[in-house]
Parts: C-alpha cells; sequence; structure tokens
C-alpha cells in the first residue's frame, strides 16, 4: 500500500509538473503494475490505467514511447486509448511492435492506419498474424513493393475479389511479386489464369528486347511453356476436376447448351464455363482460358459467333473476362458492333485455324 500511496504522491506531481525524465520513469512505473497484474483487472480499473497513461505518454522522449510501445504490444489487455496512440504515432520504432502484435486494434483502426500513415507503418501491419479483407484492400493499394510482398507472403491475410484483382494488376510489371501471388493457396483459378496470361507477355517483351535475333524461338518457348504451365495447374485443380467430369457428363448426354453455360456464367464458375466452351467450341481448354482472361475480346467474340451464342450470353462472358465489376460501357458498345459485324461464316473459319494452330502447337512439344 505504501508503494501505491506513494506512486499516487509521485503521479500528482508529475502530471502537474514539466519535467519529461521523470515522466517517463513514472510511465516505467506504472506499465510495470499494469503488466504485473495484466489479466486480473476489471474494464474499470483498465480505463483507469488508460487515463494515467495516456496523460503520462504525452509529450515524452521517443525512446521513452518505444519502449513502451515494444512492453504493450503483447499484452492482451493492454489499455485501448494508449495502444491507439501508440499505433498512430508517427515515429515508426513506436508503432510497428504494436501494429504488427497487438491483438488491441480492430480492424477499423487498422484500415484507418493503413489509409493515413508511412509505408512504415503499412509493413508492420502487413506482417500480422491475421488481416481481413477490408484491411489488406488497403495495403494493396497503397503499399509498396515491400509491403504488397509481406501481405501476399502472410498466410494469415485474406483477400477480397477486388483485392486479389488489385494484386494480379500490380504482378503484371513485377516477376518476383507474380511468383508470390501465383503460390497463394486461395487464388482462384480466374485469377491464376489472368495472371500467368498477363505476366507471360511480360517475360516474352524482356526476352525479346534482351535478344531481338532470338525472337521467333522465343516466342515459341513462351508458348509452350505458357501452356504446360496451364496444362499443369489445371491438373492439380480439384476444383478443374470437378468441372471437368461434371460438364462431360452433360456433353456426353446431350444436355450442354447455351442455357448450361449461361447457368456456369451467373454462378461465375470459371472451371466449368472454361469446359463448356472447350467442348462446345471443340478446341483445347488452354485457349479458352486464355480468351477469357486477355484484355481484349476478338477472339472471345470470334469463339461465340461461331457456335451461335446470343448477345445475352456474350455480353455476361465480357464481364466475367472483365475481371470484377462490369465492363465499361463504350468497351461493350464496341464489342456489340464487332459482334453483329461479324458473319458467322468468317467466325467458324477462324475457328477451325484455331484448331488447327492449337494442333500444331501441341504437334511441336512432342
Amino acid at each position: 500500500m505504501n508503494a501505491q500511496e506513494s506512486l499516487i504522491d509521485e503521479l500528482e506531481s508529475v502530471l502537474t509538473g514539466n519535467d519529461l525524465s521523470r515522466r517517463a520513469e513514472v510511465l516505467r512505473c506504472v506499465t510495470d503494475l499494469f503488466i504485473q497484474g495484466s489479466g486480473k483487472f476489471s474494464d474499470e480499473q483498465i480505463n483507469l490505467f488508460d487515463d494515467v497513461m495516456g496523460k503520462l505518454v504525452e509529450d515524452i522522449e521517443l525512446a521513452a514511447r518505444a519502449a513502451l510501445g515494444d512492453r504493450l504490444a503483447r499484452v492482451p489487455d493492454a489499455p485501448g486509448g494508449v495502444i491507439r496512440a501508440l499505433a498512430f504515432d508517427d515515429a515508426i520504432e513506436v508503432a510497428a511492435p504494436v501494429l504488427a502484435h497487438s491483438a488491441r486494434l480492430d480492424d477499423a483502426s487498422l484500415a484507418e492506419a493503413a489509409r493515413t500513415k508511412s509505408q512504415g507503418h503499412l509493413l508492420a501491419i502487413s506482417g500480422r498474424s491475421v488481416l481481413t479483407e477490408p484491411v489488406t484492400d488497403i495495403l494493396v493499394n497503397r503499399g509498396n513493393h515491400h509491403v504488397v510482398a509481406g501481405t501476399v507472403d502472410n498466410p494469415g491475410a485474406k483477400f477480397s475479389a477486388a483485392g486479389m484483382s488489385t494484386l494480379v494488376k500490380r504482378a503484371q510489371d513485377n516477376g518476383d511479386l507474380a511468383l508470390r501471388v501465383w503460390w497463394r493457396a486461395d487464388i482462384s483459378r480466374h485469377d491464376q489464369v489472368r495472371l500467368f496470361a498477363q505476366a507471360s507477355e511480360i517475360v516474352r517483351n524482356r526476352l525479346e528486347a534482351a535478344d531481338p535475333r532470338q525472337a521467333a524461338l522465343i516466342r515459341s518457348a513462351v508458348a509452350e511453356a505458357s501452356e504446360a504451365i496451364q496444362a499443369e495447374a489445371r491438373a492439380g485443380s480439384g476444383d478443374h476436376a470437378k468441372a471437368l467430369a461434371h460438364v462431360r457428363t452433360l456433353h456426353s448426354l446431350g444436355q450442354l447448351d447455351e442455357a448450361r453455360l449461361q447457368a456456369f456464367v451467373r454462378e461465375g464458375n470459371f472451371d466449368r464455363i472454361v469446359v463448356a466452351l472447350s467442348l462446345m467450341c471443340n478446341v483445347p481448354a488452354g485457349l479458352i482460358e486464355r480468351a477469357l482472361v486477355e484484355s481484349e475480346p476478338e477472339q472471345l467474340l470470334v469463339l461465340a459467333k461461331a457456335i451461335d451464342l446470343s448477345w445475352e450470353t456474350v455480353k455476361a462472358i465480357l464481364a466475367l473476362q472483365a475481371g470484377r465489376g462490369r465492363p465499361a460501357k463504350d468497351r461493350l458498345d464496341r464489342c456489340f458492333a464487332s459482334f453483329f459485324r461479324l458473319q458467322p461464316k468468317t467466325a467458324r473459319a477462324a475457328l477451325q485455324f484455331y484448331r488447327l494452330r492449337e494442333q500444331a502447337q501441341r504437334a511441336s512439344m512432342h
């Protein structure tokens, strides 16, 4: 009791004075007292500590704030107000341990810090054991390469559809990031194929720039690697195997038609759409996958016209091809004009060319 009375007297003196060194020392003592009793305090008592420590931490030197952040970061019932103040401290030495470890920071606070603080703060957040979609959305949009790479490497990070789409776009120009995203266990088949199709163009451009004389050989090698990696990804996908069995059964029973395809599109089931169009067009699945993820829609329009799909179905597939969200109106208008200008006979001739080209490429691989 005497020690507590002495501490109270010291508090009264420090809070009314300007001696920052004494304030830091008293803060250390109060922190000791809190940590010793952690897990036993009531909410009211924690609030009292929060009020006192919050006053003491104001204006103290960087080293003392950093020491406090390091000590409280892993304390499960640490005073919430103090934790928030430390997390939003401009000095990364103070904020980093709290942002990386404190369970007292809720998603709203983490999201606010991710929106407003430095890249160092974002990097600390990216290392948390659990990251929810609202937080990773901000990290992958605002973070630099180190932040995004750290977030992607974090097995406890969850990504929204929009967040994963942003990752795929950012990976187009970054081979290191592309590999990190590729190996995420939660990446969808659609995003995986989109990532590879877009990143492979970057690889091709770099290789050709390095040795223009070997352009033809490089293009052939990249095409072979592309098909091989796509085939390997399909073979390792349980979702693709299920889709293949289901759609093949429908096809063998004569039940695979445009209505079924529309249902797959409404479900957003990428693998079923790929298998269905592959069977309906009689072309390899790899060609369909690439057509669905390429930025330009011409090949998709040709395939659709060749098998007499309606514009409504084509429009729904274009929305899927565009990724997250609907395609822009001017893009849809251009596709609409191209689709109705394209003659079925021309489309069927182009489809036959696609088949021959795929056969030739497969033959060259063996």
